[in-house]
């Protein structure tokens, strides 16, 4: 998570959205139209839950990464989530 947090802090200015890490969670708020994005751990269950576009997402952990079923990795989660909002954004 540390790892997605700074290269998202990196990409911020560029691509005009706001992002945070507190208490372990990341948020990623963009202004108009207003929608915000949030990336939680969950370590009973070896899990990352992510909120974005008015879905959920969880990914479990497959012993090298945090994936979804499909295969994408969190950092793949989230920028495709971006893209849908900045088609030219890249990570």
């Amino acid at each position: 998570m540390e790892s997605l947090y700074r290269k998202l802090a990196a990409a911020s200015d560029e691509y005009e959205f706001d992002v945070d890490m507190n208490a372990g969670a990341l948020t990623i708020e963009f202004e108009e139209p207003r929608e915000r994005f949030v990336v939680s751990p969950n370590s009973p269950v070896r899990q990352i839950w992510v909120s974005a576009h008015v879905k959920s997402y969880k990914l479990d952990w497959n012993g090298s990464a945090f994936a979804l079923e499909d295969g994408r990795t969190l950092e793949q989660l989230i920028a495709d989530a971006i893209r849908v909002r900045i088609p030219e954004f890249t990570l």
